[in-house]
């Protein structure tokens, strides 16, 4: 009953806090001038990283390796598979163009760096330093680009968020900012407390409790957040919120945490060679899925989860039926492949006929 209450309190107040969360940004990012994308990419996509954070944070420095990198390629799987997915569920998500020109190609970067310096089996404080320096460059340009586009943006934000003036307002909307994140910090912290005690009793590996119930429990923010956004129109804050968030677990979460931990953070062969080369595959395929049209729709929304869902399967029974991993493994790459192809296929076709059926109202007009 205990930890029942403790994972109900903890949901409480993710809800609470993703709402709180993107009002405040929203209010912030139209008083600033500021595009609400950057404004997901950054603020918001910090502040959902929060419990990564502080959850890699404390599992590398107590020894707890596997918690800390299982953790992050976790959340970044579920980002996307599960964020993205069911966001574009509630509404088909209006890519940026500045996302597909920057944002995803740098996030797909970030994946293959990450997999790239785990293959000597250790990210070393060096390597940690480089993607955390990498991040701080990213923001500054970040902030800079927006301003150039702020003036389109603001007008057609200002519909869903209103405006807001002086010192008291801006001091409530940072104050909604802060409580947001607060409570969105101490929700994943009591829900993954109570999923870890629930999931160590019953015997299973702490890279798998990492890649699923603390990346589940930590990246509740980041659905909570972006199904709220979407649900409100706002959905450059629900698509930035998981591309920023995904750069920020990798720059910020894995390089902290790399250079907080003495000797870095060793990564294990099963990480090395299954789990990291899957989170750079999700993110791979967001290039294609965003670049055809533009547009997240609601069928490639559900292609994700089917993917999340195939993952899911495929680590209970590798780590309950070993001996059955290389056959079912098998059986899922006859499935995911001919199964992208037919997708990406789809989208492209309509993303082609959009395109025609624009140029043929755009003759019309004329």
């Amino acid at each position: 009953m205990l930890i029942a209450g403790q994972l109900l309190l903890g949901l409480v107040l993710l809800v609470a806090g993703g709402e709180v969360l993107v009002r405040g940004a929203s209010a912030l990012a139209t008083a600033f001038r500021i595009s609400p994308l950057v404004i997901g990419l950054t603020v918001v996509a910090f502040g959902t990283s929060a419990p990564e954070l502080g959850v890699s944070l404390q599992a590398a420095l107590t020894g707890n390796a596997d918690v800390a990198v299982g953790n992050v390629v976790g959340s970044n799987i579920v980002n996307i598979l599960v964020v993205l997915g069911a966001s574009a569920l509630v509404a088909p998500l209006i890519v940026s163009s500045q996302l597909i020109r920057l944002d995803v190609p740098l996030m797909i970067l970030a994946a293959i760096g990450m997999w790239g310096a785990s293959l000597d089996g250790v990210i070393s404080r060096g390597e940690g330093a480089v993607m955390f320096i990498s991040l701080l460059g990213y923001l500054v340009y970040s902030i800079r680009a927006s301003r150039k586009e702020s003036v389109e943006v603001v007008e057609e934000f200002t519909e869903h968020s209103g405006s807001v003036s002086g010192i008291k307002d801006l001091s409530v909307q940072a104050g909604l900012l802060i409580g947001g994140l607060v409570m969105l910090s101490f929700g994943a912290r009591f829900l993954v407390d109570g999923a870890i005690a629930i999931a160590t009793s019953l015997g299973v590996s702490q890279l798998v409790i990492g890649l699923t119930v603390v990346a589940i429990g930590t990246s509740l923010p980041e659905v909570v957040t972006s199904l709220v956004a979407a649900y409100r129109g706002q959905r450059d804050i629900a698509v930035g919120n998981v591309v920023g968030s995904n750069l920020f677990n990798v720059c910020c979460v894995i390089g902290l945490t790399s250079i907080a931990a003495p000797d870095g953070i060793p990564v294990g062969p099963r990480a090395i060679q299954f789990d990291l080369p899957v989170m750079v595959a999700v993110a791979v395929i967001c290039f294609p899925i965003f670049g055809l049209g533009g547009v997240i729709k609601r069928f490639e929304g559900a292609l994700f989860l089917v993917y999340f869902g195939l993952y899911t399967a495929f680590l209970i029974v590798s780590s309950t039926d070993p001996e059955s991993k290389t056959d079912f493994g098998s059986t899922l790459i006859k499935i995911v492949v001919p199964l992208t192809i037919l997708i990406l296929g789809v989208s492209y076709w309509e993303g082609r006929r959009s395109k025609a059926v624009d140029g043929l109202n755009s003759a019309d007009d004329e």
